[in-house]
């Protein structure tokens, strides 16, 4: 009776062995008339007989498969042909190999053109789905999933960018990157040649001189900054700030993440938090005038003018065409006229007190006017000159504010 049943099981496998010799050799017959649909249908009888098919006929399955599917379901047709080079690495036999690697490669650059192609035609939705899959494909090339990272934010999918960066995260990303660059002789332009290899032959034929290699910087305080955006735009601006706050505990000094911190704290509206921040960053950068600008910009807010006038004249000697912070400095110096203006207003029946007043008035227009001059000839907006309109006004400077009226009327459609 034993040798019964064995019997009949060997002739089940039998039976089992011919069948999918025969499917393998109409899926192959069907692909070289180029019937694919007719390849696919021959292969999807085995699909779920993949972990129990005849050794002899797997590596050949997986490669049939890959070519049946090909472009037109490259997820399915990289699978098997990642499947049949894993499998034929632990048989220590590559027959189909070979053939099936620059088919995966031909597939894996299908794919990236088309994401390419759509992150340039701005759809960051298809741009990113093809970014990822590319990924998938070869998760050796980390970029890819930057770049689904990066389109999904694009296209304001924030819960799949946000996927995607703390999957970067997982895998420790950097994107840290060696550039081989060379000069074009025909146009005298630096061009990246993507590889050591490509570039060195480029250079050797004559085409390109100077040859140089670039290290790109880490791209994680980018990442970090992305999350703590994607964060505040899904309106969890304390989530970004912690985000941000567990990235400078490694990263103590990167000054991007202590700005991108403190960015945060704009949102949230914790302008004494951003104030801190904006003094802790210019220690670590004392020769940056926005610093200091944005120092000036706290200061005013909590009306400490002489703090707010000292940080505004320290980012114009750093950068003496700073616009905004001339502009800043004369408006700030101008707001001492409030207290001023209430005084005279309490003092309307005394005569001389009031005219006292008046010329204190006029003094720190006298004091501001340079200021809103320059911002003015560095960028003329309608804000300068409404600004400069007043203090010629209040200093009854009558030619110059009759040649800047009619142009602040042009500049309001008057």
């Amino acid at each position: 009776m034993r040798n019964q049943i064995l019997a009949l099981t060997v002739g089940f496998l039998s039976i089992a062995s011919f069948a999918q010799k025969n499917e393998l050799k109409a899926a192959e017959k069907a692909i070289k008339k180029g019937a694919f649909k007719e390849a696919k249908a021959a292969l999807a009888g085995l699909e779920g007989a993949e972990d129990s098919m005849d050794a002899k006929y797997k590596a050949k399955y997986f490669f049939l498969k890959g070519s049946a599917y090909g472009k037109s379901n490259v997820e399915k047709a990289a699978a098997a042909y990642n499947k049949l080079i894993s499998y034929e690495k632990e048989i220590g036999k590559q027959k189909y190999t070979k053939e099936a690697q620059p088919k995966l490669n031909e597939l894996i650059q299908f794919v990236s053109k088309k994401a390419i192609d759509s992150y340039n035609g701005k759809d960051y939705n298809k741009a990113t789905k093809n970014f990822y899959l590319t990924y998938k494909l070869s998760p050796t090339d980390t970029s890819f999933l930057y770049n689904a990272a990066l389109s999904s934010s694009l296209g304001k999918d924030y819960d799949g960018a946000l996927k995607y960066y703390k999957e970067l995260q997982d895998i420790k990303y950097t994107g840290i990157a060696t550039q081989y660059t060379a000069v074009n002789k025909e146009t005298g332009k630096e061009e990246n040649m993507g590889t050591k290899a490509n570039r060195d032959a480029m250079v050797k034929f004559g085409k390109y001189t100077n040859p140089s290699e670039k290290v790109t910087e880490s791209k994680q305080a980018e990442i970090i900054k992305n999350i703590g955006y994607i964060y505040v735009n899904q309106g969890k601006p304390e989530l970004a700030v912690a985000a941000l706050e567990e990235a400078r505990k490694a990263n103590p000094k990167d000054i991007n993440l202590l700005l991108n911190q403190a960015q945060m704290y704009i949102k949230l509206e914790q302008m004494d938090k951003f104030g801190a921040l904006m003094e802790e960053a210019v220690k670590l950068d004392p020769t940056n005038p926005t610093l200091f600008f944005n120092l000036g910009v706290v200061n005013a807010g909590e009306d400490k003018i002489e703090e707010a006038i000292g940080f505004y004249k320290k980012a114009i000697e750093l950068d003496p065409e700073y616009g905004d912070a001339y502009l800043n400095l004369g408006v700030t110096v101008l707001n001492k006229r409030i207290a001023v203006i209430n005084e005279m207003n309490e003092n309307l029946s005394n005569d001389k007190k009031y005219t006292e007043l008046e010329g204190t008035l006029k003094e720190i227009c006298k004091d501001a006017l340079p200021y809103i001059v320059k911002a003015d000839e560095l960028g003329r907006t309608e804000g300068t000159v409404s600004t400069l309109l007043n203090i010629y006004d209040t200093l009854e400077m009558t030619s110059e504010a009759d040649a800047l009226r009619p142009i602040y009327k042009e500049m309001r459609g008057q």
